[in-house]
């Protein structure tokens, strides 16, 4: 198949953009260096700045020409290309699109004529998230914005002639949420990175050219306060002059003290290099980390783009979405929950019910989950459907994934919370207090929880035990 496409690119040169309309982030105050030098070593001496890991709950938002065959997910195009004769993304192409048809072909049906950035906004807030990443480029190398260094592939030139990112940053802000982005720093058929490919990285004419004009233009013109880097696995960080980078948005660009960015910078460095540890996709480790961490994961099972063809079986249950966060946040982790939008500009029914119930859930129990310390036990011994955390003072939080047998739950973790002091146990949304008992030599405490046709939730209930 034919990878044809023509690119256009303006020379390089730093561009400190627009930002009016925009609100801008609040500065926290963060002890720092005087100057991070563009190493790893230095930009890693860098504290967090501390909104971050209180927030707890992000939204990713996939969203690009990939919206449109919205067939197989945001990888459409490279599945695509790299397809069989005989295999579905070809078959897909030949049934329903004309010969010669190409990938480009599809932009100027993406057209998000539906999309309502405030209604988008009201209900990530609705959802309980704090925080907002939206895909500013994908692998495909379309940009969300009126990138200069896009040239004729954006949304300006071609789609829904309209700065979507713009406008999803201004509703995002409006609701007191914090708006970050996306950026792939490769891009697929790009014939530039192709030919620095092609040279083994030992030019670098797509960074110079494309990646980092991009980069720069997108921090300085919407001073996202997340900046979540992808698209690393072919190069170097050296390539990509990722340090380079990284000390300039630290020292100089506008977001200096607030920004945080992940740790795909290039082969080798996840899990090892960033603000915040990503690792892989659906990150979930189970187990206490030592550096601050993210679980990027999908609503949609297989898919982080929307898929027109997806069943009901392949998103996740309420009860399977409050699991993986019970297990995240107990475990020191943010959770960043991914929906994707259609091409006209919605989310779908599907999606929304998901997020709704996270956020009726978090109504009652958000308490256990915003500003939360991981306990000095993640999950309980006794039980695995125990998962727990801590204010860090006087409370412990259990958050119970299923309602036990006879609505008497057996703890192991907690028997010298008991055994020291007699704490008060509560069950979060329900009035007065629970009747315990605690069996020191069987390591087992009993809670008696209420009648469950009375309690203030449907799924994953939390106990609270306040030491006295």
């Amino acid at each position: 198949m034919k990878r044809n496409f023509y690119w256009c690119f303006l020379i390089f040169f730093l561009n400190i953009g627009d930002i009016s309309g925009l609100n801008q982030p609040q500065t926290v105050n963060v002890p720092k260096a005087d100057k991070y030098e563009p190493t790893w070593d230095s930009l890693d001496t860098r504290p967090i700045p501390p909104w971050f890991d209180e927030v707890k709950i992000g939204i990713f938002l996939h969203w690009g020409v990939f919206s449109v065959p919205s067939f197989g997910g945001e990888w459409f195009w490279a599945n695509w290309q790299d397809d069989d004769p005989d295999g579905e993304y070809v078959k897909f192409m030949e049934k329903n699109y004309p010969p010669g048809f190409t990938y480009q072909g599809f932009a100027k049906d993406f057209t998000a004529e539906f999309f309502d950035p405030d209604e988008w906004a009201e209900l990530f807030k609705n959802a309980g998230a704090k925080y907002v990443i939206l895909t500013s480029k994908h692998h495909e190398g379309y940009t969300l914005w009126p990138s200069k260094y896009s040239f004729g592939w954006n949304v300006h030139d071609v789609g829904p002639n309209r700065d979507l990112l713009g406008d999803l940053a201004q509703a995002v802000r409006a609701k007191n949420l914090t708006f970050g982005l996306y950026h792939s720093l490769y891009e697929w058929y790009n014939p530039i990175y192709l030919a620095d490919k092609n040279n083994s990285f030992t030019t670098q004419e797509f960074v110079d050219n494309k990646m980092l004009p991009e980069m720069y233009e997108v921090i300085n013109n919407y001073q996202p306060s997340v900046l979540w880097s992808d698209g690393d696995w072919e190069a170097n960080d050296t390539y990509f002059r990722s340090t380079e980078f990284l000390a300039w948005l630290y020292n100089d660009s506008p977001v200096k003290d607030v920004v945080l960015v992940n740790d795909r910078w290039g082969i080798d460095i996840p899990c090892k290099h960033g603000d915040f540890y990503s690792c892989k996709d659906r990150y979930n480790p189970g187990v206490l980390q030592p550096h601050k961490w993210e679980n990027a994961m999908t609503l949609d099972k297989s898919s982080w783009g929307f898929r027109r063809n997806a069943s009901l079986s392949d998103y996740l249950t309420i009860e399977e979405l409050l699991e993986t966060l019970a297990q995240t946040i107990s475990c020191g982790g943010n959770i960043l929950i991914n929906v994707g939008p259609t091409k006209e500009g919605t989310i779908v029914p599907i999606f929304q019910e998901r997020l709704l119930q996270l956020g009726s859930w978090l109504s009652i129990n958000g308490e256990a989950i915003y500003k939360s310390k991981p306990w000095t036990v993640q999950n309980d011994t006794l039980t695995s459907d125990v998962w727990y955390t801590s204010d860090g003072d006087k409370n412990v939080y259990g958050i119970v994934l299923h309602w036990p047998d006879k609505s008497v739950l057996q703890l192991g973790s907690t028997v010298s919370l008991f055994s020291e002091t007699s704490p008060t146990v509560s069950l979060l949304g329900n009035t007065g207090n629970l009747t315990w008992n605690v069996d020191s030599d069987q390591g087992i405490v009993s809670i008696e929880l209420p009648n469950k046709s009375t309690v203030a939730n449907q799924w994953a209930w939390v106990v609270k035990i306040t030491s006295s």
